[in-house]
């Protein structure tokens, strides 16, 4: 193993532990590698009245990075210190607190932090942030931007408040290597946005493994994570490295992460604390340097009153919160996104669509979307495959509404959840015949099974503009 060399200054300004103490024992008693380090304990008022001998101990020391040991700082002291730390010196800052919560933690990633570690402190998670932090300055970006562009946010549509609000957070959360919780309806796009979190970060270069927890039987969850060796079992013919070896380096996206089950949960917190594991059969411990990411669509703290997910390793987990919200909640979004999915659909099938009809847009606009941004994308999907035009018309936007899964079924009798959704089917099964045959009310109506008058009645009841209809086929 090659020989590692650095030197690190610690600011402690944390007074109730000896957190840095903490944090200067794991960095002196580097495996392998030599850390030079020098530390200096000042209040917030000493710094503020010390500050140009702060800036001179660096400048006599320099050092590779600085670590900020801090305590409950706030508000114009916390950004006096960061603008003085991240905007006057050119090396990496990495703050390490206990007492701030998700919004103070991205704050400080705003005011220019590189890293942010909570506690407590462990070797197999302190060092490896370090050097992957040194690596990031020394060697550059691992991905050309045009290539992290193209991973990372261009996948993540929207303008409205409510989604930017969440997505602006993830270029300063892939800069650090704390854990990320994803919540969100089904749909709403968490794997997209854990696949920025990475393609953005200093990780970028390594493998992104995803895993649905809910996918996998119970008793083969632990198998899957942490692998097993040969003979571990019956059946065990030969090993198997797991998830978490795969995903060395890089990071690990466990969605649907409420179906862990509570032995395995177990055995994922002791993971996540120590960075350390065994395979099954397996005596000797294996380590790993990985990020995690997780993602639910229900309410995990729920879980927790209920006993049904662990308070320690949810915490673990939602360092940094991140809540997508559902397509219904952001309805402005909606002609983005659909303008968005039909440029790709039609690069992909090759067809010239390039556009919606006034019609078209209303019956999106009108849609529950208890599928979100998922069914979104597989309804314009279909219609580029049966556009006729350039255009996008109404009748080729075929919407799949069910009683059990529309929003506004709760308010509704079955009686009259029924009648709208049979009401729907029918204008847009209508819509579709009549746009295939041209207008043709005779030919529309034999394909339908029905009688010409019949089918009119139909027409008529739906007030389908059959103008309409045949000036789109022109």
């Amino acid at each position: 193993m090659t020989s590692r060399h650095a030197k690190v200054f610690v600011l402690d300004m944390f007074y109730e532990t000896d957190l840095a103490g903490s944090l200067e024992a794991i960095l002196e008693s580097s495996a392998g590698s030599t850390i030079r380090l020098q530390r200096e304990s000042w209040s917030f008022d000493e710094f503020r009245s010390n500050n140009g001998r702060f800036l001179d101990l660096i400048s006599s020391f320099d050092p590779d990075a600085i670590f900020l040991v801090l305590d409950q700082l706030e508000g114009e002291q916390l950004r006096e210190l960061m603008a003085t730390v991240c905007g006057a010196l050119r090396q990496p800052a990495i703050v390490v607190s206990g007492g701030a919560g998700p919004d103070q933690i991205v704050e400080v990633l705003k005011l220019g932090a590189t890293d942010y570690i909570v506690p407590p402190l462990k070797p197999n998670d302190v060092l490896p942030r370090l050097w992957r932090v040194l690596d990031q300055r020394r060697n550059g970006d691992p991905l050309a931007l045009v290539l992290k562009k193209k991973l990372g946010l261009e996948q993540l549509v929207g303008e409205s408040s409510a989604f930017l609000t969440e997505i602006q957070k993830i270029p300063l959360v892939a800069k650090c290597d704390a854990s990320v919780l994803i919540t969100g309806e089904t749909g709403t796009g968490k794997e997209l946005c854990a696949r920025a979190v990475h393609y953005l970060s200093p990780r970028s270069g390594q493998p992104f493994i995803p895993v649905s927890c809910g996918a996998i039987p119970s008793e083969l969850v632990e198998n899957e994570l942490f692998g097993h060796i040969r003979g571990a079992f019956t059946g065990a013919h030969a090993p198997q490295p797991g998830l978490i070896r795969e995903a060395d380096g890089g990071t690990l996206f466990l969605d649907d992460i409420d179906c862990l089950p509570l032995q395995a949960q177990v055995k994922f917190l002791r993971f996540l604390q120590e960075r350390e594991y065994k395979q099954l059969g397996s005596t000797k411990t294996n380590r790993a340097d990985l990020r995690v990411v997780a993602a639910t669509n229900i309410n995990l703290e729920s879980g927790v009153r209920d006993g049904r997910f662990r308070q320690d390793l949810f915490y673990r987990l939602n360092v940094i919160p991140v809540n997508l919200p559902a397509l219904r909640d952001r309805r402005e979004d909606i002609p983005l996104l659909a303008h968005h999915f039909l440029a790709k659909y039609s690069r992909d099938f090759g067809k010239e669509c390039r556009g919606f009809s006034p019609g078209a847009m209303a019956r999106l606009l009108g849609h529950g979307w208890s599928g979100n941004v998922r069914e979104l994308e597989n309804v314009i999907e279909r219609a580029v495959v049966f556009a006729e035009g350039t255009v996008i018309r109404r009748g080729d936007i075929m919407l799949h509404v069910s009683p059990a899964a529309d929003s506004r079924v709760s308010s509704e009798s079955f009686r009259t959840a029924k009648a709208r959704v049979v009401e729907e089917f029918e204008r847009g099964y209508i819509e579709s015949l009549l746009k295939t045959h041209r207008g043709n009310i005779t030919r529309a109506a034999q394909a339908a099974e029905k009688n010409r008058r019949a089918f009119w009645e139909l027409i008529r009841k739906h007030r389908i503009n059959m103008d309409v209809i045949k000036t789109t086929q022109m």
